[in-house]
């Protein structure tokens, strides 16, 4: 199905671009999510409390300003997405701007704990500057990331494992984040200059992972039909015509939402129903670290059954988890266990939704003749992106209508309610979205033939 339209045909090592990545790459490139989480999960789990309860901004306006700020914030990944697809150094086309946007990425999220203190008005300016700020540089290093993967190699199934050693070491910093946050900020003195110094360490960190995921990686693939320039216009019209970049960007959006929303949701949760705020290292502890041993037996079950399979049972595995808690919300043990179920779903998708995006761009070029990674993975950033924002919003508005007031030590009971409906049953509801999504998903089946046919295009 490859366009004719004047391509200049290429000559590539198929053997390069189907080889099987050594140990140090996987882990270098692993590294690179493990670095995004330090701001990414941070910001997901952390900022709206942050927000409410340091900076003292209404619960309202905090879910307003997350979902405005990723919705604005699709534009910068376009262009970005853009931008890659044009970029052209002696590193690649992604591998640069990890190298370029190291320092920035570091210095936004120190911004953004770093609120002066001014009336409420020019702090509302100043979070909303400093929020664009960091999504914008999050953009230009985490879409080229996202981009990397499907650079690497074109085998699906490399790709699978790839996606795999990413999310291992994505829950490994969300760990990190979920364990050391609250006692540093402590340990720093608590208040503003807690959350400064802490979010200094996180970044410098950052960027030294972001380095090594550049100096351990190298880039493979090359188009099968190589246009010497490829129009922006055209570019994203070629995009649209890729069915499967569309059920990816919604499920990216929904899974994101409903990942973003456990996250933030966390620390109410302990502090208000269980009625311990130290308890939200457990409960993160529950939600991250069943992952790992579903990460460490999803590689051959994706063998086995396919990437849209996994992730169907994975969203069924989420709904289990969450009505465990709704027998007894205050029960730590049945929270406990409903968590750890909830993470064995979503490992499953964690694992494959990567890897499928990155399998949408071979269906693109085969579709349309033109390849272009910058943008499908722009969708990607956009996806997760939108989609944490819509489900940290989330929490900001739930709090909201539920006449939630930050600082306090007891809530009212709307506030109560609005709490248990936002950690229990909201997350069904975007589960089940998820399935209905998946259901339409084809990929898997047609990935072998859309290769054979690509290499034979290359090969001409």
């Amino acid at each position: 199905m490859i366009t004719k339209e004047k391509p200049v045909y290429k000559e590539t090592s198929n053997d390069s671009m189907l080889q099987k990545i050594g140990m140090k790459e996987k882990i270098g490139y692993g590294f690179g999510d493990f670095a995004s989480n330090l701001l990414f999960f941070a910001t997901a789990t952390f900022l709206t409390f942050f927000y409410t309860d340091t900076v003292g901004l209404a619960a309202g306006a905090v879910g307003t300003l997350m979902l405005v700020a990723r919705i604005l914030d699709a534009f910068a990944d376009i262009g970005i997405g853009a931008l890659v697809d044009k970029t052209k150094s002696k590193h690649g086309k992604a591998r640069p701007w990890l190298l370029w946007m190291a320092v920035p990425f570091s210095i936004s999220g120190i911004l953004l704990f770093t609120v002066p203190n001014t009336g409420p008005v020019a702090t509302l300016i100043y979070v909303y500057i400093t929020y664009l700020l960091m999504n914008f540089i999050y953009s230009a290093i985490n879409v080229p990331y996202g981009v990397l993967n499907s650079l690497l190699t074109q085998d699906a199934y490399q790709r699978s494992v790839l996606n795999i050693f990413r999310m291992v070491l994505a829950n490994l910093g969300a760990l990190f984040i979920t364990f050391f946050t609250l006692p540093l900020v402590s340990v720093f003195g608590g208040g503003k200059t807690g959350w400064i110094f802490t979010f200094s360490i996180f970044g410098i960190i950052g960027t030294l992972l972001f380095l090594f995921t550049f100096t351990s990686t190298r880039e493979r693939v090359k188009p099968s039909v190589v246009h010497k320039d490829v129009p922006f216009k055209r570019g994203v019209k070629a995009l649209f015509r890729n069915k499967y970049w569309g059920l990816m960007v919604a499920f990216t959006i929904v899974f994101f939402a409903n990942n973003a929303l456990g996250s933030g949701i966390n620390v109410f949760y302990a502090q208000y129903i269980l009625e311990d705020r130290d308890l939200v290292g457990i409960l993160g502890m529950a939600s991250l670290l069943p992952q790992l041993l579903g990460f460490g037996v999803l590689a051959p079950i994706i063998k086995r059954i396919g990437k849209r399979n996994a992730s169907l049972i994975g969203s069924f595995i989420m709904i289990a988890g969450s009505l465990i808690v709704a027998f007894q919300p205050t029960s730590l043990a049945l929270v406990i266990a409903g968590l750890i179920i909830k993470a064995l779903g979503t490992a499953a998708i964690m694992g494959t939704v990567f890897a499928m995006l990155a399998d949408t761009v071979e269906y693109g070029e085969w579709k349309t003749g033109i390849r272009t990674e910058g943008l499908v993975y722009s969708a990607g950033s956009f996806g997760t992106k939108a989609g944490s924002g819509l489900g940290t919003a989330a929490v900001g508005w739930g709090l909201a209508i539920g006449g939630y007031i930050g600082g306090q030590t007891t809530v009212s009971a709307s506030a109560n309610f609005a709490i248990q409906f936002l950690f229990i049953y909201l997350p069904v509801i975007f589960s089940l979205i998820q399935i209905a999504i998946l259901w339409f998903h084809r990929l898997d089946r047609q990935y072998s033939d859309i290769i054979k046919e690509l290499q034979w295009v290359r090969s001409r």
